[in-house]
């Protein structure tokens, strides 16, 4: 690693240790839904998926066909449930593959039930109820024709009903309403052979013994972070599996009043001793933590100085006079009795978890670390 000037590291022990923690937290009624888009949310589906496979999770749920057929090269029998609507030329692929389609209205329920009838096939799908997200699946008030609908096609196989919420977060009475208005929909039908599910990892009401509900969708929990701090599976006492680092590239020192990168967005105030660290927003770094956030060098934390750019970022190490070059900056980690969480860099940057673990671009070499064997 020593050649390397940005990487993240994976703690695969660490995410195997958070799935056996999940599992025994979840009512043996409720499958897991393995959230595994956006290559597990950066992560590295490969690696990802083999584990949860072997974990014994229930189903997989990403966001596209091409993501659906890696994981099914992978392995066939687990469920596959394609998460955004297909785009016309794409239905084929949901029987190729053995994919499970999600569907929001009556024109997607036409396409798919004729590809059915092309190939002789039942092509399985799950029903999306929009009860305020207003995102995909078909608006709770008209769902009662449109299932109606869904039990008249011959080559349509309805294996789940879901919705999501679009506040659970920070609005727990609209949350409450939106899984009523579902509710009401799930009981309003035989729903005894049918996935059912609401919550992802931030599920609260959907474990208790007399619900409907029967699955969870599990993202960003697996990783190690909570979403919310009143999640349910937060009794899992999951641990962080991502880190992230740099090097320092330079080290010079500059008299006060000097102008540190572009647009002159900070002032020295003092002679100071700056670093130039070998990684910038073309890694991840996003531009918002541009005199606000800090990294980790032996153990200190070092502020963000000027603006961020694509290469390179500039931090204080005055107070830091150990500090030299190639040694390791960390931008999400421990770092001796400091820690920055994937929830403080995200704050930095006026954004949430689940983009701050998606934007740590290609470029970026993955390291795992742990248990190899699969």
């Amino acid at each position: 690693m020593k050649t390397l000037r940005c990487w993240a590291e994976i703690d695969l022990a660490a995410f195997e240790r958070n799935l056996k923690r999940i599992q025994r937290a979840l009512p043996d009624r409720m499958r897991y839904v393995a959230v595994v888009k956006a290559d597990a949310y950066g992560h590295g589906m490969p690696q990802m998926v083999r584990r949860l496979m072997q974990s014994g999770v229930d189903y997989f749920a990403v966001a596209n066909i091409t993501e659906a057929a890696e994981i099914r090269h992978m392995g066939a029998g687990w469920p596959i449930l394609l998460l955004s609507p297909l785009l016309p030329g794409e239905e084929k692929q949901v029987l190729t593959h053995d994919l499970i389609a999600t569907v929001s209205t009556a024109e997607e329920c036409e396409r798919l039930d004729q590809l059915g009838r092309e190939y002789n096939r039942k092509v399985r799908i799950h029903l999306k109820i929009d009860t305020g997200m207003g995102r995909l699946g078909v608006w709770h008030e008209q769902a009662g024709p449109l299932l109606q609908s869904i039990a008249g096609y011959q080559h349509l196989q309805l294996e789940g009903l879901y919705t999501h919420f679009s506040s659970a977060d920070i609005d727990p009475e609209f949350t409450r309403l939106q899984r009523q208005r579902f509710l009401r929909i799930v009981a309003g039908i035989d729903h005894s052979d049918l996935l059912i599910h609401a919550d992802n990892s931030a599920g609260i009401d959907s474990l208790a013994e007399d619900s409907p509900f029967n699955a969870v969708r599990i993202g960003l929990l697996e990783f190690g972070i909570a979403p919310y701090p009143h999640s349910a599976l937060g009794a899992a006492a999951v641990e962080p599996v991502f880190s992230f680092y740099t090097r320092i590239g330079l080290i010079k020192s500059l008299p006060a009043q000097t102008d540190i990168s572009y647009c002159r967005s900070h002032t020295l105030t003092r002679d100071s001793r700056i670093a130039v660290l070998t990684a910038g927003y073309g890694d991840g770094i996003p531009m918002q933590h541009s005199n606000k956030a800090c990294v980790l060098i032996h153990g200190q934390r070092c502020p963000i100085l000027g603006r961020i750019t694509m290469d390179q970022t500039i931090v204080d190490v005055t107070d830091c006079p150990q500090a030299t070059i190639g040694d390791t900056a960390t931008l999400i980690g421990k770092d001796g009795p400091e820690e920055i969480t994937t929830t403080e860099f995200s704050r930095w940057a006026d954004t949430i978890a689940w983009e701050t673990l998606c934007s740590v671009t290609k470029r970026v070499t993955r390291i795992y670390t742990g248990p190899r064997e699969i």
